[in-house]
């Protein structure tokens, strides 16, 4: 996969735009952050370091903030399927981008200051 917009655009519509709301979250609460593909999804870094990550399924939208973004919102997630350093949020059911959100800016405080 060359770049995102390759790799949303193999799938349905309505998954594009969901994924295309996630990246918009993304891109918008970040703008510094770099875009690309790694391990064949879209990826995110600032300053060098892994931002988030992103995909798109069958049914349902994985999203990946590791290391530290899922443990500070276990609660938040609890009622999403997971799987480690993962979180799957359904096609099925609005996608939570206000949640995306608080975790990007979450995982910018933990990259720009690292404790």
């Amino acid at each position: 996969m060359k770049n995102v917009d390759n790799y949303i655009a193999q799938f349905p519509q309505e998954t594009q735009q969901v994924l295309n709301q996630v990246r918009a979250v993304i891109i918008t609460t970040c703008p510094e952050a770099v875009e690309n593909i790694s391990y064949g999804m879209p990826a995110y870094k600032l300053n060098g370091k892994a931002l988030v990550y992103f995909a798109g399924y069958k049914n349902h939208i994985g999203f990946y903030a590791t290391p530290t973004g899922h443990d500070a919102f276990k609660e938040a997630l609890a009622h999403y399927k997971q799987g480690k350093g993962s979180v799957q949020f359904p096609l099925t059911a609005p996608m939570p981008l206000e949640l995306i959100q608080q975790i990007v800016l979450f995982r910018i405080k933990n990259i720009k200051n690292p404790k």
